[in-house]
């Protein structure tokens, strides 16, 4: 069972125009396709290749790691609260897999 992708949202209720912080880290082995298994044949490589941030349907955030990224990718941004909605965060990897989240953020004013 994959674990839920952590998030942190420094405020869900900012006042318009405030900066929010997003701190959010997926679980993934983030194989690099450079090992072999105990019967010497390659593992292939499989890594977030993707992760999206939109609010309300807007994008926010785009990031493409590559393959010197650690296990358990950890990402953090910044954006200015102009509306409400929701955060949505979508994490892909090489084998099509997305995890996803979502949190309500709710602008105050």
């Amino acid at each position: 069972m994959i674990k839920p992708p952590r998030i942190w949202i420094s405020n869900a209720a900012p006042a318009k125009g405030e900066r929010v912080r997003v701190r959010a880290q997926v679980t993934h082995r983030m194989e690099t396709g450079l090992r072999n298994d105990d019967g010497g044949k390659a593992i292939l490589r499989n890594i977030v290749n993707r992760f999206e941030a939109s609010l309300g349907g807007q994008p926010l955030f785009e990031w493409n790691p590559q393959i010197s990224v650690a296990i358990d990718p950890y990402i953090e941004f910044v954006f200015v609260a102009d509306k409400s909605g929701t955060l949505n965060m979508v994490w892909t990897d090489d084998a099509g897999t997305k995890q996803t989240a979502a949190r309500d953020v709710t602008v105050a004013g």
